[in-house]
């Protein structure tokens, strides 16, 4: 079991550098055969990415969201069933240029990491482990493409593609969407894991690094809301900020882990 889990995971490695490729060679040349094959190749490799978590899950016995592997892993793979929605829901042919190449260095990170399946510990046998697991994949996932959909409007903007105002306000309003449900399952992230916390710690919140960036990424991503909604900003600069928030997204998952180790520092 052990070894074929590993020669799929590796496979979707393959499978996502070469999709990864197409898709910008696609983009790049405009080549409609080439470009076709490459979503046809980026679903199959995000099928495979499946395969490979269900068969980890039945494997561990569980959710297959408990370290830092597991969930670099579960990343990649909501970045790249996001993507494959999304072409398929509204056809955006560009974004598996951007999306999949991130997903397949997000599975050489992964790679890099421990993958021996080992028990849960103690603090996350509880109830709200995977609803608090899997919020925060979707949530992550959301804020990924968000930024992707973001660099896509600078791109649009650079290369003198305002006059085509339609499609310029469907990507802007777009990138709002997915940071919209990105928040709201960051929210649910932060509120299941208070009372998560106060159950394994007695404490509804400890100030762990962890937490204290999760909730800076929660601020960042409200004053984009805030902006957005209220103050009524549109266009160059939140396309701006949804591109350069990942930041925090991806210090918070993985700059924390590695430099401000806590209660949530899982390897």
């Amino acid at each position: 079991m052990q070894d074929l889990m590993n020669i799929t995971f590796f496979a979707s490695i393959v499978c996502f550098f070469i999709a990864a490729a197409a898709q910008m060679v696609g983009l790049i040349f405009k080549k409609a055969r080439i470009a076709k094959a490459a979503w046809l190749l980026t679903s199959v490799s995000t099928l495979v990415l499946a395969c490979y978590l269900v068969m980890r899950g039945v494997a561990a016995g569980r959710l297959p969201l408990a370290n830092q592997f597991e969930f670099a892993t579960a990343f990649a793979w909501g970045i790249a069933g996001m993507t494959v929605f999304l072409h398929v829901k509204m056809k955006l042919d560009w974004l598996g240029a951007f999306s999949v190449p991130a997903v397949f260095l997000m599975l050489s990170y992964s790679a890099l990491l421990p993958r021996d399946i080992t028990a849960l510990m103690p603090a996350l046998k509880s109830a709200w482990f995977g609803l608090h697991i899997a919020s925060a994949v979707i949530s992550y996932a959301s804020f990924a493409v968000a930024s992707f959909t973001g660099l896509r409007y600078l791109v649009d903007l650079k290369h003198g593609r305002k006059a085509e105002e339609a499609a310029m306000k469907q990507l802007d309003y777009l990138t709002y969407r997915m940071i919209a449900l990105g928040f709201l399952f960051l929210t649910v992230v932060i509120l299941s894991g208070c009372i998560w916390a106060e159950q394994a710690w007695s404490s509804f919140w400890s100030w762990d690094p962890k937490e204290t960036w999760a909730l800076i990424t929660w601020i960042i991503y409200a004053i984009y809301l805030h902006l957005r909604i209220n103050k009524r900003m549109a266009g160059r600069k939140m396309a701006v900020f949804a591109a350069a928030s990942l930041v925090f997204v991806i210090f918070t998952f993985i700059g924390v882990n590695q430099l401000l180790p806590g209660l949530h520092s899982y390897k």
